[in-house]
């Protein structure tokens, strides 16, 4: 899969913003992202938190184990900046480390029209989601902030054949990651289907939506 390139990474957009966005939730192996869309088309990583952490938890950066709690504060805090249309939700597999029970209360606590289970594993649905990610990259209709930890997922991806013609994406080996590529590619469907669905031109708390993206 191509990596776009990244050569700065930019601040967040402005607080007020209208967004859409995805989540893809692990344990105590991969990585565990949340990826924001502007109605504009930028992808960007939120950051959150005193110290303005990526919303990209890695495992070993906190004891061996995906921090719950922190996930949820960057919610609530990405709620309380952000005007969320939408947000699509991979819950992971149903076993005792999925995330069905947050995506569960978010729903309950920030709509559930907004946070919508979306599992990646139904290729019927992530194939397509796939092809438009990458012709909507390539063509400028999708830009990004230059986030460095995505851009590696992004060029650690590989198309892995599920049929004649459809492919998913894998990991070429298990320490090269590429969920904050999926999750983007999870943000950008539950932003396309906003768009198609007549996503208001609008602010939260009437704040400015000036935009950023690439030149």
């Amino acid at each position: 899969m191509p990596a776009p390139s990244s050569k700065l990474w930019l601040p967040n957009p402005p607080d007020g913003t209208q967004v859409a966005g995805g989540f893809d939730g692990s344990e105590n192996d991969d990585h565990t992202a949340i990826k924001l869309e502007t109605r504009a088309g930028l992808l960007f990583t939120p950051r959150y938190g005193p110290d303005r952490r990526p919303t990209i938890w890695k495992p070993e950066e906190w004891g061996g184990q995906i921090p719950r709690d922190e996930v949820n504060e960057a919610w609530a805090e990405i709620n309380r900046r952000y005007g969320l249309s939408r947000v699509y939700c991979d819950p992971g597999f149903h076993d005792e480390v999925s995330w069905e029970t947050e995506i569960e209360e978010w729903a309950n606590e920030y709509g559930e029209d907004v946070f919508i289970p979306w599992p990646t594993n139904q290729i019927g649905r992530m194939y397509p989601a796939l092809t438009r990610f990458v012709a909507d990259l390539k063509n400028g209709r999708l830009k990004h902030d230059g986030c460095p930890i995505t851009t590696t997922h992004v060029g650690n991806a590989r198309k892995l054949a599920k049929s004649a013609d459809r492919y998913i994406l894998g990991k070429p080996a298990p320490t090269q990651k590429i969920d904050s590529a999926v999750t983007s590619v999870i943000a950008h469907e539950a932003a396309s289907d906003a768009r198609a669905e007549g996503w208001p031109d609008s602010t939260k708390a009437g704040v400015s939506t000036q935009m950023y993206g690439f030149s």
